[in-house]
């Protein structure tokens, strides 16, 4: 489990593609400096499991469906990736509960600066409506935001300066796709309400 909470900006190294998966390496020395066989890192959202790891980065096996459903697909050498450790049992629980299980991607629609922020205005996918609220919570590639507006077909965050300059979200322009993870506890909720749901 994660918390929305970036740690440290990597840096994709390489990406070698196979028949059904992708092996990725990525440049995170924060986030590896416990790191151990089988630990789970958050990159832009998506928990990858650590197969290998030195003193600057990791390796992760990435699944065929994972780059198909997510942008980790897009994802070039060089490109910087937001990273967040597991939650550790003592650790601060400073955003909302974040799986790491990507529910879909959205597109930046405008970016509208304020005074010391910004306003993000993305794309709402039909299928995750139902889960953004007004004040509730989202994970954009992985950074855990608060909902600041929602309309038909869009919702807006604001950002902070430090999530401007510490996570690519501060690098998105509109057309630009990111990986959405709505709020887990909305799920449970609809699912307890509704027992026929998926059945």
């Amino acid at each position: 489990m994660f918390t929305g909470i970036v740690e440290e900006l990597g840096t994709l190294v390489t990406r070698t593609d196979g028949p059904d998966a992708s092996v990725v390496e990525i440049r995170g020395p924060q986030v590896v400096a416990d790191a151990t066989h089988g630990a789970s890192i958050s990159v832009n959202g998506v928990c990858l499991t650590v197969t290998r790891h030195t003193d600057e980065g990791f390796e992760a096996d990435v699944m065929a469906e994972t780059l198909a459903v997510t942008t980790l697909g897009a994802l070039a050498p060089g490109d910087p990736v937001n990273l967040e450790r597991s939650l550790p049992v003592t650790g601060r629980f400073g955003g909302h509960i974040v799986q790491g299980h990507v529910d879909g991607t959205t597109t930046v629609l405008s970016r509208t600066p304020g005074e010391r922020w910004e306003v993000v205005r993305l794309a709402l996918p039909p299928h995750l409506a139902r889960y953004v609220a007004h004040k509730g919570s989202v994970a954009l590639d992985g950074v855990s935001l608060t909902v600041s507006a929602v309309g038909p077909d869009w919702f807006e965050v604001s950002l902070i300066p430090t999530t401007l300059a510490l996570t690519t979200l501060g690098r998105r322009a509109p057309g630009d796709a990111l990986n959405v993870e709505v709020d887990v506890l909305a799920k449970y909720a609809e699912r307890l309400l509704d027992p026929e749901l998926d059945r």
